[in-house]
């Protein structure tokens, strides 16, 4: 059988943040911190897929392997289709693992794996069941980037809706704070794992509206009644839904700082 494949998609052209892929955390490229993360998946294989020739020179000269996809792809989900179809068209499970993700938790892609291998899901995704300590650090983080940190709503183990607002809204939240240590806010972590038949379904179905909304991929597939299966996971030793700013990866750097780096343990 066929090994899974991981895809990183990596642009440059970022509204938000030009030429992140290449951006230095801590002296190490983004690019090459996700790669690291997938390198460490021994029974996947993994490849970036990018539309820039300095990003795929830059993966040349540190050995990584790169395909270069169209430049007018819609998403992440788009291009990584695109790469598994050149790379490696044998990979009947095809994991997204953004770019612009460096501390992704290995672990969160085995469960993924673990998940597509043996359910009939047809997409798999990891949140983190938070704290409130946490969740009081996303309502903080929220009031300076409304739009970072994404929250998921479940029933049965599936997802069922997906928001940039935190859900659910908590009544009698003094009572539940003294009762539990978790709260009932799930956040999303953005990786996704796709039966291959099932990302060729997803990428042929038009953008729908609430995924226009918000900018959420996955609500797309929640419309079109796909499955998707959620798996809660252990929180990251660095705690990043992504970096989307300069702002982003000064932070980045702090916790580097304070927890240790990833790249180098």
């Amino acid at each position: 059988m066929s090994k899974p494949l991981i895809v990183i998609p990596a642009r440059m052209a970022s509204k938000r943040f030009p030429g992140k892929p290449l951006a230095l955390i801590s002296g190490v490229s983004m690019i090459r911190r996700t790669a690291q993360i997938a390198s460490r998946i021994t029974d996947a294989d993994y490849v970036i897929a990018t539309d820039n020739i300095d990003i795929r020179k830059h993966c040349e000269d540190h050995n990584l392997p790169v395909v270069m996809t169209e430049p007018n792809l819609q998403s992440g989900s788009d291009r990584s289709l695109a790469a598994a179809n050149i790379f490696k068209p044998t990979s009947n499970i095809i994991v997204n693992l953004q770019g612009d993700a460096p501390f992704t938790d290995p672990n969160h892609i085995k469960a993924l794996l673990t998940c597509l291998k043996n359910t009939k899901a047809d997409i798999a995704t990891p949140a983190v069941q938070l704290s409130w300590e946490h969740l009081d650090l996303l309502r903080l983080s929220k009031k300076k980037s409304p739009f970072s940190g994404t929250t998921v709503i479940e029933n049965n183990d599936h997802a069922i809706w997906f928001s940039k607002s935190i859900l659910p809204a908590i009544r009698n939240e003094t009572n539940l704070r003294s009762t539990s240590s978790l709260s009932p806010v799930l956040r999303h972590i953005g990786l996704y794992g796709f039966q291959r038949l099932a990302l060729e379904q997803y990428t042929a179905i038009p953008q729908s509206n609430y995924e226009k909304f918000e900018g959420l991929e996955q609500l797309r597939a929640i419309q079109a009644g796909m499955s998707i299966r959620l798996i809660k996971v252990k929180p990251p030793r660095i705690f990043s839904s992504g970096i989307d700013t300069a702002e982003d990866l000064a932070q980045a750097e702090d916790q580097i700082e304070k927890f240790g780096d990833p790249f180098t343990s």
